[in-house]
C-alpha cells in the first residue's frame, strides 16, 4: 500500500508543518474507478479523505496523496460528458483571448487537456494548440480528433522540450488540474519557464469559499488534494517569481475562480479584483479553522436527514436508486453511508453504463432504468444538476416515483 499512497507532513504550498485536521470525510475507493463486471470480486481499497488547514499560509489540503498512476492510468472521465462544460470552455477561450490579445498563431498549451475540448476552442480563434494529458488512451483519442496531445505528466523537462520544439507559450492553461498536483513548485517552475515574457498562466479551480458556502463537500476527494483560496496562492506565486494578475469568479464545479498569472518581471499589472478578494477572505475568515468546523457540522446534519428518510423507505420495503455515477457521487455515497440503501445507480454517460460503482459494485444502468425498473425513490447524487434532472424526468414523477435531493437542503420531490 505504501507505493500507492503516502502522507505528507508539511503544506505543499509553503512547507509549514503547522497543519490542523479540520474536516474528516469517510474513506472511499478512488472515486471514478467504476469497474467492469469481470472485476466484481476484486476488492478496491479505501483511502482517507482528511482535509487539513495550513495555519501558516491558509491552504486547505489533503496530506494523503494517492499515486497519480493509480488515479489517472485508467481514467474514463471526458470533458464532453459534463453538462454545459463545452459551452463554458468556449466562453473561457474567448475571455482569455479578448483579455490577453495574443498574436495570431501564438501557442496555447493546456495541461490536463483531456479530450481537447478547450484546445479546439482556442484553435478556432487562430491559435496554435498543444495538449498534455496523462491518460494515454484519452490523449490518443484527442490527437486523432484533431487536438495534438502529448501523453504524459507535465514536468519541467517536458516544458523545456515543448519550448524547444514549439517555441514559448503565450497562454498556458490548467483547468481543474492545479488542485490535483502534489509537487506544485516543480509544475509552476515548468510553466514559468515555458511562458513568453508577456505570456500568462490561466488556472481555473474550484474555490474553497464556495465549497463552504454552497455545501459542495463532495468536491473534496482523492484527486483534489488542494482546495484553493486567493490568499495562499497569491503568496505562493510571488515566491515562485510570478504575479497574480486577475481573479474571475465563474459558476462551474459549484463555484470556481479563474486565476491569471504572469511573470513577476513581465509587463502586465494586477487588476483591482485581486486586492478585493484578498480583503474579502481576510474579513470572512475563509482560511481559519472555525470556518471548516462549522461546515463539517452542517454536512453532518444533511447526512443525518438523508439517512433518516432512506431508512424509512427501506424499512417499508421500497426500492431506491441513485442518479449520477460520478467521482463526487462516490464521495457522497461513502460519507453519507448510502451504500446500504441503494439498489443500483443510473447515469446518462454511456461510459459508465454497464459498469459497477467503486467499492460497493452497484450496477450502473442508463437513465431509462427509471422507467423500466421503476424505483420507488431515486437519490440525486449529482445534486448540483438536480433541477435539470428533475425537469427531464417528469414522467418518472408522474408514474409515482420520488426524487430525494440530499444537498444543500434535504428535500423530497414528488409529482404532487
Amino acid at each position: 500500500m505504501s507505493a500507492i499512497i503516502h502522507r505528507r507532513d508539511s503544506c505543499r504550498l509553503c512547507g509549514s508543518r503547522d497543519v490542523e485536521l479540520v474536516f474528516q470525510l469517510a474513506p472511499s475507493p478512488i472515486g471514478d474507478a467504476y469497474v467492469t463486471a469481470d472485476q466484481r470480486d476484486v476488492p478496491q481499497p479505501l483511502f482517507p479523505i482528511d482535509l487539513f488547514l495550513c495555519r501558516a499560509c491558509g491552504l486547505a489540503q489533503l496530506l494523503d496523496v494517492v499515486a497519480p498512476e493509480v488515479l489517472y492510468g485508467d481514467y474514463i472521465y471526458v470533458t464532453a460528458s459534463s453538462l454545459g462544460l463545452g459551452e463554458h470552455f468556449r466562453g473561457y477561450a474567448e475571455q482569455v483571448w479578448g483579455t490577453i490579445r495574443p498574436p495570431r498563431g501564438a501557442l496555447v498549451v493546456d495541461i490536463g487537456s483531456n479530450d481537447g475540448t478547450l484546445l479546439k476552442c482556442f484553435g478556432k480563434l487562430g491559435m496554435r494548440t498543444l495538449g498534455v494529458e496523462p491518460a494515454e488512451h484519452i490523449a490518443r483519442a484527442a490527437t486523432a480528433a484533431g487536438a495534438e496531445t502529448i501523453a504524459g505528466f507535465f514536468t519541467p523537462d517536458l516544458a523545456r522540450r515543448i519550448h524547444e520544439q514549439h517555441g514559448p507559450a503565450h497562454v498556458v492553461t490548467a483547468n481543474n488540474v492545479f488542485a490535483n498536483v502534489d509537487d506544485l513548485e516543480s509544475m509552476t517552475a515548468g510553466i514559468r519557464d515555458l511562458l513568453a515574457p508577456d505570456g500568462v498562466f490561466v488556472c481555473e479551480s474550484y474555490y474553497v469559499a464556495d465549497v463552504v458556502k454552497n455545501m459542495v463537500f463532495d468536491f473534496v476527494y482523492h484527486e483534489h488534494i488542494s482546495s484553493f483560496a486567493v490568499t495562499p496562492l497569491h503568496a505562493f506565486f510571488e515566491r515562485m517569481g510570478m504575479r497574480l494578475l486577475d481573479v474571475v469568479h465563474v459558476p462551474t464545479k459549484g463555484g470556481s475562480l479563474r486565476y491569471t498569472v504572469g511573470l513577476a518581471d513581465g509587463p502586465r499589472q494586477p487588476t483591482r479584483a485581486v486586492a478585493a478578494l484578498l480583503e474579502e477572505e481576510r474579513r470572512t475568515g475563509v482560511c481559519e479553522p472555525r470556518t471548516f468546523r462549522d461546515f463539517a457540522a452542517r454536512i453532518d446534519a444533511l447526512r443525518h436527514g438523508t439517512r433518516e428518510i432512506l431508512s424509512g423507505l427501506k424499512a417499508s420495503g421500497q426500492s431506491v436508486a441513485g442518479f449520477g455515477a460520478s467521482i463526487t457521487g462516490t464521495t457522497l455515497i461513502y460519507h453519507f453511508g448510502l451504500g446500504e440503501f441503494l439498489d443500483y445507480m443510473v447515469d446518462d454517460n454511456p461510459a459508465k453504463q454497464g459498469r459497477l460503482s467503486p467499492g460497493l459494485h452497484l450496477p450502473v444502468h442508463a437513465a431509462s432504468a427509471l422507467y423500466e425498473r421503476k424505483p420507488d425513490a431515486t437519490v440525486i447524487l449529482a445534486w448540483r444538476y438536480a433541477d435539470p434532472i428533475i425537469r427531464n424526468h417528469q414522467a418518472y414523477l408522474r408514474a409515482g416515483g420520488r426524487f430525494i435531493v440530499p444537498v444543500p437542503d434535504v428535500r423530497v420531490v414528488a409529482s404532487d
